[in-house]
């Protein structure tokens, strides 16, 4: 269970991915019944410290050595990640956190922190699309995937750029938590309770708005009608386009297909009524649109790699309905 989370701190370090970190972890919200974490920002290089362009200083109340009592240590960009050569105390209390069985996150070019300790070897990885190139450069075991807001390897997880930090803050809390408690604190921030990974970071041809977002109105009804059947060529004639048409707008706005858009938010779907009732999995398959249990286990394992009935006992424990 995640209690103790600590942030490290390095000069440069980006403002707004830090107050991610400090906002999903650092706020006490007790007093609407979330879980309150024992939560410090550390400084890992010398008191005060710059921040970003060294518009302000930052004096921080603790040091690396809070670092070996976390459950979490997350890493926030810093402007001269690409290049700068890391302490080496912090390189070596990332892996001795990773050794007795703490996660580290990463937002943007904090990645390079966790491939300056070998913890990316072999690993999916994620940064900023923009310094993905130089990722792959310096650390060549790294399995870098520039497409993706963020992947989790397990004990290691790694966020693309600023918002995907949030992202990546709150599916740990749902990991950890629940999805009530990630969706409360999402809904307090005022962002999307949960967005995939696996969605694409940025948009390659985005199309010029007009006054009738046809495609998005569209994503609106698949999301209300996701036990329906769904076709390409239903969802053209709703957005009054040919389907080769609409298959190509939407992946130009989406970054992914019709057929995969829904599957993911038919997953998402299931993944919520696992946690949050005590219907059978035939029974959530039916309401998400897989039409039977098999059909669910097919797309779930494949999706996250372990099925429904595993995911419930994670979240329900081992006495939840099957």
């Amino acid at each position: 269970m995640l209690k103790n989370v600590a942030v490290a701190v390095v000069n440069g370090v980006a403002p707004f991915e830090l107050a991610i970190f400090c906002e999903v972890f650092g706020i006490d919200r007790s007093e609407i019944g979330l879980p309150a974490y024992d939560f410090a920002v550390c400084a890992v290089e010398d008191n005060p410290l710059s921040v970003g362009d060294g518009h302000f200083g930052l004096t921080l109340p603790y040091g690396i050595e809070r670092l070996d009592e976390a459950d979490l240590i997350c890493l926030p960009a810093d402007r001269e990640a690409p290049s700068r050569a890391y302490p080496q105390p912090l390189l070596d209390a990332l892996n001795r956190a990773v050794d007795r069985g703490a996660r580290v996150l990463s937002v943007c070019s904090g990645a390079f922190t966790l491939g300056a300790a070998g913890l990316l070897d072999g690993r999916r990885c994620t940064t900023h699309w923009m310094h993905a190139p130089t990722l792959t450069r310096r650390y060549p075991r790294a399995l870098v995937d520039p497409d993706v807001l963020y992947v989790d390897e397990g004990q290691v997880i790694t966020s693309a750029g600023t918002a995907s930090g949030i992202d990546a803050c709150l599916h740990v809390v749902r990991q950890e938590q629940g999805a009530e408690v990630a969706n409360t604190i999402a809904r307090r921030m005022v962002v999307p309770p949960h967005r995939d990974g696996g969605q694409a970071q940025f948009i390659q041809r985005p199309l010029t708005r007009t006054s009738c977002d046809t495609v998005g109105e569209v994503i609106g009804w698949m999301a209300r009608h996701l036990d329906d059947e769904i076709t390409v060529e239903q969802l053209a004639e709703r957005a009054h386009m040919s389907p080769r048409t609409f298959a190509r707008r939407f992946l130009q706005e989406t970054g992914t297909t019709p057929y995969q858009w829904v599957l993911r938010q038919r997953v998402l779907l299931a993944q919520e009524l696992l946690e949050s009732t005590d219907e059978t999995v035939d029974a959530v398959a039916g309401r998400c649109g897989f039409g039977n249990a098999a059909a669910l286990r097919h797309h779930f394992l494949r999706t996250l790699g372990t099925t429904p009935n595993a995911f419930r006992r994670t979240f329900r424990g081992p006495q939840a309905a099957a």
